[in-house]
């Protein structure tokens, strides 16, 4: 049995994290293969490993003193080394970092450096193998990621090893380019990590106890969710729950190898489990989540429903712009379009074109919607889910912009004001978990 562990920032942040960490990886020998993100922040006002190296780059970039900048990540990295009794010397790696970046190695390669870092270390620490990303992630030279050989790649890299650490977050282009995920891709290389060795279980350690029904910003205590399906991660992962990266899902789906997260300060809880599918008996709600920024554009057409290629004509626009649609409500006459709010204001001129090519008989646009997702596999088995959400809204004083649900009914999304957003979440919480 072999099990892939990947650990957040969080989990890294010093010393006494990194002794944590080791107690957890030394306590079941089925943990062979371990992937870091880099050294997260110690305390409230702390800087993550990974902003300071951003900060770095872009302040030699703008002609400060590379050796000087870079000092601090050195103190914060030799620091650990120093606390943890390591017979380690970094200095080589240091003046290689510090050398590109005076050469502007680009801002993916300052990046993966905490990650790289932290990797050296924690091999050392564990006494496992090291490994660096770029020999075994890889990306096309456009930049997009690259599946199969990554997968090939760390097969013959990992084979060749018992135990190893190898850090998540980046790869490499053919030409030698690193390039990262986004922002908490490490859960992706350790996705990646737990497929290409057959893993029977992808551990995700970090610092809350598991997948929780709500943000716990919003919502005091929110509670654990002990199992989930990959859909109901997918689901609430891209409408802003942030535990899991949404891109980690696809590789271990494919493999079927479940995803336990747990947390690095109370290792004996035990988390949550994310399962390809499961027989047990489920509860109505799985979680919510949800998001600010949206514009909605809406279209009212007389006839709309005869006219033959009218959404395609909309959607064409919206792929050439570049522009991903969020949802797209819609009736006889009336279409509505959601999109990022950001990428509205970034495209001056965009109602323009798609009056040139819808020809609508009205045309609007709303701006500053939410969009908050009601997620459970055990909304198929109940009758008057939606009621109760919509119920729960109302008794809040929460105006629904708009609905949206599958045929599949995972989960029922409403629109609503961004003022309303977390006034929205919490009236929902209390209908639903507090009530079962």
């Amino acid at each position: 049995m072999v099990k892939v562990v990947k650990f957040g920032g969080s989990s890294l942040a010093n010393a006494n994290q990194f002794k944590k960490v080791a107690e957890i990886v030394r306590s079941d020998s089925a943990r062979r293969y371990v992937v870091p993100s880099a050294p997260g922040k110690r305390f409230g006002a702390d800087i993550k490993v990974t902003d300071m190296l951003y900060a770095c780059y872009d302040a030699i970039g703008e002609g400060a003193n590379a050796e000087e900048e870079f000092r601090p990540i050195v103190e914060r990295f030799d620091g650990i080394i120093s606390a943890l009794n390591l017979e380690l010397d970094l200095e080589t790696e240091y003046g290689t970092i510090v050398r590109n970046f005076k050469a502007r190695a680009g801002r993916d390669y300052a990046a993966s450096r905490g990650e790289y870092l932290c990797g050296i270390v924690l091999a050392k620490f564990l006494g496992f193998h090291f490994i660096d990303a770029a020999r075994g992630v890889k990306f096309y030279p456009n930049g997009e990621f690259d599946a199969d050989l990554t997968e090939a790649s760390l097969q013959v890299l990992l084979d060749k090893h018992g135990k190893a650490v190898i850090p998540g977050f980046y790869g490499a282009k053919p030409n030698g380019e690193i390039k990262t995920f986004s922002r908490g891709g490490s859960d992706v290389t350790g996705s990646l990590v737990a497929k290409a060795v057959r893993a029977a279980l992808y551990e995700n350690w970090t610092d809350v106890p598991g997948v929780l029904l709500a943000d716990p910003r919003i919502v005091d205590n929110p509670k654990v969710i002990k199992t989930l399906t990959y859909r109901e991660l997918r689901e609430l992962s891209y409408m802003g729950a942030t535990v899991l990266h949404e891109s980690a899902i696809f590789p271990v789906r494919t493999a079927k190898i479940p995803i336990n997260i747990r947390n690095t300060n109370t290792p004996t809880l035990p988390g949550t489990m994310i399962v390809p599918q499961t027989d047990d008996n489920p509860t109505l709600l799985t979680g919510i989540a949800g998001k600010k920024g949206f514009a909605v554009i809406n279209l009212e057409k007389d006839e709309m429903n005869n006219e033959i290629g009218f959404l395609r004509r909309i959607l064409t626009l919206f792929e050439a712009e570049g522009i991903n649609f969020e949802h797209i409500p819609s009736g006889i006459d009336t279409l509505s379009v959601i999109i990022s709010g950001d990428d509205y204001k970034s495209r001056p001129g965009l109602i323009d074109r798609i009056t040139k090519v819808a020809r609508p008989d009205r045309l609007s646009v709303e701006h500053d919607l939410a969009l908050v997702a009601i997620v459970g596999r055990g909304m198929r088995e109940r009758r008057g889910t939606a009621t109760r959400v919509f119920a729960s809204l109302a008794h809040a004083g929460v105006n629904i912009k708009m609905i949206d649900q599958g045929s599949s009914e995972l989960n029922i999304i409403v629109g609503i004001k961004n003022d309303d957003f977390e006034k929205a979440i919490r009236a929902v919480y209390d209908t639903f978990a507090l009530s079962e």
